[in-house]
């Protein structure tokens, strides 16, 4: 049976500086203009609708204020795990057209609210040009979430983009693999020292995107399934320079579409979401085009006929004997900002295999009926899961339009 793709609209540019002092980013145009060029069509995808985010004002906000449309992002988040976590409760593959990368927090709280309703920890596969490491703890200031985002999503920053809900931190940093920096990104060595692992592009390269897609699936072993983020900058803007900051270094599309399908041909991975394009800098809609391209190739593996509804895993396989990589993953130890939730999931099988997704999978069908007790992805599922009130004021009544 294939999955069935639902496509949400995620317009938000909360998390950009505007590009002059009296213009808005336009990558809140994106979805409209993928669209355009048939991508619902051509998925044979389900119109989940669009999330209509606040209005772009960045008012008095200065440099020292903290995350500028931090009250705005924090409400809009919550509302956008709500829509991702409707079209998993349906047991439908999300894919989620931002809009700037502040999106990523709204998938962020989605997965952990999954990762809680199933006892386990989501992953996250960050593809991106940029690390989006910038936090309180290693610059002099911050200001627009989208160059932040992986910061708050793994606990870094301030509670109200950070702990929604009282939820810090939404991913763990070993359950994080970021794929596609520039080899110089200025936050290399603040992932490293964190424990998050990345192939920058000239590894990505080296290695190959398809076997960096099954690499950073056995990165991800002890998670249940994971989420896919895609910034449209890890593309060079010799082919794609239609963002709010192209760098050079950058891959190819037929790279992204090959990694792309690498990363959701298997059950266990839960979404993509795909963030940053602006059509201000694609007048005669060539870039969209070509994006629409690389997704519907990209996503195949999704709808074909034997594709698999999503899975989740039941539990962390231990590392294999003298396996240091996976053996340190495994056992390292994430700090918890004071005052933060504790962390999701339980720890890993003392006693059990480790042959990447495969051999947890194999876990299942070690018992007769033991496939139809695998943790399911669909109706319901989210809606069990309470709403710790961390006095995060719910988003505003009525942000929605079909």
């Amino acid at each position: 049976m294939m999955r069935r793709i639902a496509v949400l609209d995620a317009p938000t540019n909360l998390g950009l500086r505007p590009p002059t002092a009296s213009s808005v980013p336009g990558c809140a145009k994106a979805p409209g203009a993928l669209r355009d060029h048939g991508l619902l069509a051509r998925l044979r995808a389900r119109d989940a609708g669009c999330l209509t985010p606040p209005r772009y004002d960045p008012g008095d906000w200065r440099p020292g204020d903290g995350v500028c449309h931090a009250p705005e992002i924090s409400a809009y988040s919550a509302a956008l795990a709500d829509r991702i976590g409707a079209i998993i409760d349906r047991g439908e593959f999300p894919l989620v057209l931002g809009g700037d990368c502040s999106v990523l927090l709204g998938s962020a709280l989605a997965m952990h609210r999954l990762g809680e309703a199933v006892g386990g920890r989501i992953g996250l596969v960050f593809v991106d040009g940029h690390s989006d490491f910038r936090h309180p703890g290693n610059a002099s200031y911050v200001g627009a979430a989208a160059g932040e985002d992986l910061a708050l999503v793994t606990g870094r920053g301030q509670p109200d983009l950070a702990a929604i809900e009282g939820r810090r931190p939404y991913f763990r940093d070993i359950d994080v693999v970021v794929l596609g920096i520039r080899a110089q990104d200025e936050y290399r060595l603040d992932l490293q020292a964190a424990g998050i692992t990345t192939r920058p592009v000239p590894a990505l390269r080296a290695e190959g995107a398809a076997r960096t897609a099954q690499w950073a699936h056995e990165q991800l072993v002890d998670c249940a399934g994971y989420w896919v983020h895609i910034d449209v900058d890890v593309l060079d803007p010799a082919v794609m320079p239609a963002v709010d900051a192209p760098d050079p270094g950058g891959i190819a599309f037929a790279e992204l579409e090959i990694l792309l399908a690498g990363l959701v041909d298997t059950p266990h991975c839960l979404g993509v979401e795909l963030t940053v394009f602006d059509p201000d800098y694609d007048p005669d809609g060539a870039y969209a085009a070509e994006i629409v391209n690389t997704v519907v190739a990209g996503l195949a593996p999704v709808v074909a006929p034997g594709a698999s509804p999503p899975r989740l895993l039941p539990s962390a396989p231990t590392p294999r004997a003298g396996d240091g990589r996976r053996a340190q993953r495994a056992t390292a130890t994430v700090p918890v900002p004071a005052g933060a939730a504790d962390p999701i999931g339980p720890p890993a099988n003392p006693a059990g295999p480790a042959d990447g997704m495969a051999a947890a999978e194999e876990s299942w069908s070690a018992e007769p009926g033991a496939e139809d007790s695998r943790p399911p992805v669909g109706p319901g599922l989210l809606r069990r899961v309470a709403v710790p009130d961390a006095g995060v004021p719910p988003s505003p009544a009525g942000d929605e339009t079909a």
